[in-house]
């Protein structure tokens, strides 16, 4: 028997002014997200603000989603490390696509990014893993991820094994196959809630080859970035 929650609703509270073109701190995406995300980060009440749903796809066009940790972003990308043998690693090097979410519930904001996707260099993954706690390199050696196991005995055995190897911090732990992928948009949207539920969706987007701005739909950002508003 179905459920119906159809009665769950939360007030947003009121935000004041509308967000608008005015209220942009940057006419391109990246000094943008800084600013919300900067915000984010000093929130008590966010606890990860890096945090992000993933979103790949097969070659058949089969969709997952899952949550990744953001660990760098800038004009470049948005970067992430993950184990090269996982679901969403097959998928991105087979659907080099991808879409990322960001919902930063207590400030009533989202951001939400699309784009092409392409592994980071050899270098720049074993920097960022040789830069993490030991805990977390051995966690990495550890998960064969999203392979299917017959315990967590298997997963328990490994870390011990690995521990005792490497766990006094003397010899350096290898890196497995794992390391960065980096999202390289060509959409970055802000929306920002608004207690009337007429939500303000502001998009940054790069224009396609030979298409002409429309001035009155469209405003020119900078470094090839233009600005749209969407109906929410």
């Amino acid at each position: 028997m179905s459920i119906d929650i159809g009665g769950m609703r939360k007030p947003y509270h009121d935000k004041g002014d509308f967000f608008d073109f005015k209220d942009l701190a940057a006419r391109e995406p990246f000094d943008q997200f800084k600013a919300w995300f900067d915000e984010a980060s000093k929130h008590e009440k966010i606890y990860e603000a890096n945090a992000m749903c993933l979103s790949t796809a097969s070659k058949e066009g089969v969709p997952s989603s899952r949550m990744v940790l953001l660990k760098k972003y800038g004009p470049e990308g948005f970067t992430f490390y993950t184990n090269y043998t996982s679901r969403k690693a097959g998928e991105l090097d087979s659907n080099p696509r991808a879409a990322l979410v960001f919902y930063w519930e207590p400030l009533q904001r989202s951001v939400r990014v699309e784009g092409k996707v392409m592994r980071v260099g050899e270098e720049e993954s074993l920097d960022y893993f040789k830069s993490r706690p030991i805990s977390s390199q051995i966690g990495a050696c550890v998960s064969n991820q999203s392979k299917v196991i017959s315990s967590r005995d298997l997963l328990t055995d490994k870390e011990e094994e690995l521990l005792a190897k490497y766990g006094d911090g003397q010899e350096a732990i290898p890196k497995p196959d794992w390391g960065g992928y980096r999202v390289v948009p060509h959409m970055v949207e802000f929306w920002q809630g608004q207690s009337t539920r007429i939500h303000d969706r502001i998009k940054f987007r790069r224009m396609g080859d030979g298409e002409e701005m429309d001035e009155k739909m469209t405003q020119k950002g900078e470094n090839g970035w233009v600005i749209e508003r969407l109906a929410p």
